[in-house]
């Protein structure tokens, strides 16, 4: 191992042994006894359990970063136009976006297809 590892083991190692201190120290004090979730499942939030499991890590670093993935975006012009839709009274019009609509919502169906492999 070089010197540049050996240097990085090592901040790692404090790391971990800062993180377990302080979790000791908040199991002894009862803070983490005392907080409303202790005990339950976590909650990633919306669709984490729906992704597939090995992008999981993945979308969840992005989401935390404010990234949004381009399904979730497509999702979101769905919606939008499917609104739109439904207040709209031209004939026509309606005709366009809901084929518009059909095609979005085929494109979401073969990205979420691609993504489970």
């Amino acid at each position: 191992m070089n010197a540049n590892e050996q240097k990085r083991e090592n901040r790692l190692r404090l790391v971990e042994d800062h993180i377990g201190r302080s979790l000791a120290e908040s199991e002894r004090s009862g803070e983490l006894r005392s907080a409303s979730n202790f005990g339950k499942p976590l909650n990633f939030g919306d669709g984490y359990a729906e992704t597939p499991e090995e992008l999981r890590m993945g979308f969840k670093i992005l989401k935390d970063a404010g990234f949004v993935p381009p399904e979730v975006e497509l999702m979101r012009d769905i919606e939008e136009l499917a609104r739109t839709i439904s207040g709209a009274t031209d004939e026509e019009e309606v005709f366009m976006k809901n084929a518009q609509l059909s095609q979005m919502r085929q494109k979401l169906a073969m990205r979420m297809e691609r993504l489970k492999g």
